[in-house]
Parts: C-alpha cells; sequence; structure tokens
C-alpha cells in the first residue's frame, strides 16, 4: 500500500532522513521506533507532505506522492493523528470532526459518521458541544483519533498517541488501535512505548540517525537483545501483563 524507496529529508542544513525506505501492507499495523531525535516524526511528516523528500521516492496505492500537496495526499487516502493530538481548542468536538470530513461532498454521509462515532466511543458522549480544549488529555487523543477517521482514511498515521496518559488511557487507546486494524484500517504508528507498539503491531522498524538499522516481525524485534537494551524497559508492563 505505502513504499518508501531511499527517502533524503533536510530541515535546512540538517540531513534528517538518510535514505529510509519502508513498506506498509494493507490491513498492517507497522511500527516504527527509537531513540527521541532519530527522525520518526520526520518519516510521518515527509508522507503526508508536510515536509517534502528531497530525494527518493514516496508511492500510495501505486501513485507516486512524493511531491503532492498535503492536502491532495489527504484527498489520496491518507490521515495523519499528529504528535500532541493538536486538537482546535477553541473549537467544539461536533466542529472538530466536521473539519476531519471537510474534504467529502456528501453531507449525509458525513453526520452519519458522526452519529457513529458518538456512539462507537462512549468518552465523546455528553461532550459535543463542548470545547475541545477543555477534554483530558485521553479525552482529546480520542477526539483526534476520530477526526482523522471522518476523512475515511485507507492509511491513518498515528504519532505518539500514549504520549502523557495514564496506564489505563494508553490501555484503551490500543484497544482502540487494534480494532481500527481489525474493521481494516492500516497503520502505521510511532510509539514512545515501543513494547506495547510492538505487541499490537504487525512489523516494526527500527530508526537510528534518520537510517533503519532494523526490521523485521514484532516478535524477532522483541526477542532482539539490542532492542530490549535500548527500546524496552519495564516502565509499561505493567499495561499489558496484567
Amino acid at each position: 500500500m505505502l513504499t518508501l524507496k531511499s527517502v533524503h529529508t533536510y530541515y535546512g542544513n540538517i540531513h534528517a532522513l538518510k535514505g529510509v525506505s519502508l513498506h506498509v501492507n494493507q490491513g498492517e499495523i507497522v511500527t516504527l521506533i527509537g531513540a527521541n531525535g532519530a527522525g520518526k516524526t520526520t518519516v510521518l511528516n515527509t508522507i503526508s507532505g508536510i515536509t517534502p523528500a528531497s530525494r527518493g521516492s514516496i508511492a500510495f496505492e501505486g501513485q507516486d506522492i512524493t511531491r503532492m500537496p498535503a492536502e491532495q495526499i489527504v484527498r489520496s487516502g491518507i490521515s495523519h493523528v499528529p504528535e500532541g493530538r493538536k486538537v482546535f481548542a477553541t473549537l467544539s468536538l461536533r466542529d472538530n470532526l466536521e473539519m476531519g470530513g471537510f474534504i467529502r461532498r456528501n453531507r449525509g454521509d458525513v453526520l452519519a459518521d458522526m452519529a457513529y462515532f458518538k456512539e462507537r466511543f462512549p468518552i465523546l458522549e455528553g461532550r459535543w458541544n463542548q470545547m475541545a480544549g477543555t477534554l483530558s488529555g485521553g479525552e482529546q487523543q480520542v477526539l483526534a483519533i476520530t477526526r482523522a477517521l471522518m476523512a475515511r482514511p485507507k492509511l491513518l498515521i498515528l504519532d505518539e498517541p500514549s504520549m502523557g496518559l495514564s496506564p489505563l488511557l494508553v490501555k484503551e487507546t490500543f484497544k482502540i488501535i487494534k480494532t481500527l486494524r481489525e474493521e481494516g484500517t492500516t497503520i502505521l504508528l510511532i510509539e514512545q512505548n515501543a513494547r506495547a507498539a510492538l505487541h499490537i503491531a504487525d512489523r516494526g522498524y527500527v530508526l537510528e540517525t534518520g537510517k533503519i538499522v532494523l526490521q523485521g516481525k514484532c516478535q524477532m524485534l522483541l526477542e532482539h537483545e539490542e532492542v530490549k537494551r535500548a527500546y524496552l524497559g519495564k516502565g509499561y508492563r505493567e499495561v499489558w501483563e496484567d
């Protein structure tokens, strides 16, 4: 579904991505792990057209999107939930979801999806007209994911969805991600909680200083001594090992 080949990205003179190649198959959850500053968010921003690639190519469903504007990339079927959620704080939940569906022309379908998500995610119930900025971190994360789903994406990109959440809400967020995959949404995930990400993903890539240094099935990565040493501390064990 998604293929990056030898992608290089710069921030001014800073060479952030140095020949990154990866792929995401339809129906998979693929996770990208690495230390802070490794370039994980840059990978997602490059795919989404926020920070265009300087060299290399990006293809989505066989179409070259390397130089495509960000809005057009959304229209092609990619939705991006950025780090820190980035909800529209001064708008209501309802308005946030309507913004998520702005590319869709059928108003009736948009309203039907809003009603569906309202029922699907009870955490939003009773807050329909509440300003998004007054929600808790967990509520904002659910809203951010739901807003992205309003575009009916084929590929959902998630950047650190558990950041700042309590262990209970982390567990709930990952349940939502697993359910979305079971319902047919393909997901590319960056997550500070590498252990949790590798537990729900199919495959993973390890990024170091802008380069992919390791890739494989998640079970292999969970058992890899270097991955365990660098990324799989015990701090999040209580989320998964009840």
